[in-house]
């Protein structure tokens, strides 16, 4: 979630948020996993994503622990969630510009 309250709520933000929290945490949840995985993206935009290192890429780590929990429903879950981080990418940098062109910040920070 934004930490300026006035600012409409990101599709995806929460998730994004939950990840980050959890990243700070030392915990690879699904939604942190998601946000390394959109990390090079999310960098972009301003949001301080940490380098983790796995033993496998991320997209694996995050598809195997869908699966332990769903099994024959993972591909579509995991689907969904690339669809949700995509989708905040594209909201968050429609912001970013539509702030810019207004004389605004450039940059939207997700609190953790």
């Amino acid at each position: 979630m934004s930490s300026e309250k006035s600012e409409a709520f990101l599709p995806g933000e929460d998730i994004v948020t939950q990840g980050l929290v959890d990243l700070a945490k030392g915990v690879l949840t699904e939604s942190a996993l998601l946000v390394l995985v959109a990390g090079p993206r999310l960098r972009g935009l301003g949001i301080d994503v940490p380098e983790r290192s796995l033993d496998e890429p991320y997209e694996h780590a995050l598809y195997s622990l869908i699966e332990d929990r769903l099994s024959t429903g993972a591909h579509s879950y995991y689907n969904s969630l690339l669809r949700r981080i995509v989708s905040y990418a594209h909201a968050l940098e429609r912001e970013q510009s539509r702030l810019e062109r207004e004389g605004g910040h450039t940059s939207r920070k997700t609190a953790v």
